[in-house]
C-alpha cells in the first residue's frame, strides 16, 4: 500500500524526531546467540532457522531444505568476503533466501552495520524521494540492497546510532503512519 501525504518532505527530520535506539529483548537475544556464528564463521542449520522465524517463519519449509554442508559453505564464504556482491550472492545459494532475509541474516549477525531490508522501509524512503525505483518494494535486486545499505549507513553514521536503529525507526514510522498514528508534531514512536 503506498503512502500518501506523508506529514515530512525529508528524510532526516522523520529519523531525528523518531529515532529508535531500543532493541527488543528477543531480538537482543538473537544477535547475542548469533554472535558464536560470527565468531566460528558460519551459521549452523539451527541458527540459520532461527533468523527465518524471526523474519519470515512462512519460509522455513525452504530454510529447512538446505544441507548442513550449503548453510556451512554459503555463510562461511558470506562472512568471509568483503565484497557485499559476493555476500549477499552467496546468502542467496541457499534455499527460502532471497534479498530480504539476506540482509535479515547480515542484520541479526552484525547490526552496527546493516539493517533489513522490507516493503515497509523502501515504500517510506520511497514517498520521500530518497529512492526513485521500484515504489512498491518488492522484487529486490543487489543494486537496490546496496543503495539502502548506503543509505541507512549514512544516516547511522551522522547520527551516531547503529544501522539497524535506522531501519527499525524506518520501520516503525511506516507502520505508525499505516495506522492512522504518525503526525509532525507527535512524540517519538517506542
Amino acid at each position: 500500500m503506498a503512502l500518501q501525504q506523508l506529514p515530512y518532505d525529508r528524510l532526516e527530520p522523520l529519523i531525528r524526531h523518531y529515532l529508535d535506539t531500543d532493541e527488543d529483548s528477543s531480538t537482543s537475544e538473537l544477535i547475542q546467540r548469533l554472535g558464536r556464528a560470527r565468531y566460528r564463521g558460519y551459521l549452523t542449520p539451527a541458527e540459520l532457522q532461527a533468523v527465518c522465524y524471526w523474519k519470515s517463519p512462512r519460509a522455513i519449509q525452504h530454510i529447512r531444505a538446505n544441507s548442513p554442508v550449503l548453510v556451512r559453505s554459503a555463510t562461511r564464504k558470506a562472512l568471509a568476503t568483503r565484497s557485499e556482491r559476493l555476500r549477499l550472492e552467496n546468502l542467496m545459494r541457499l534455499k527460502g533466501v532471497s534479498v530480504p532475509m539476506a540482509s535479515a541474516l547480515l542484520t541479526l549477525l552484525d547490526p552496527e552495520r546493516y539493517g533489513v531490508i522490507d516493503i515497509r522501509v523502501w515504500q517510506l524512503l520511497f514517498e520521500l524521494g530518497t529512492v526513485t525505483k521500484n515504489a512498491a518494494g518488492v522484487g529486490f535486486r543487489f543494486n537496490n540492497w546496496h543503495q539502502y545499505l548506503m543509505i541507512i549507513r549514512h544516516f547511522a553514521k551522522k547520527l551516531g546510532v547503529k544501522a539497524r536503529d535506522i531501519e527499525r525507526t524506518l520501520f516503525h514510522v511506516h507502520k505508525q503512519y499505516q495506522a492512522g498514528r504518525l503526525y509532525r508534531d507527535s512524540s517519538p514512536i517506542h
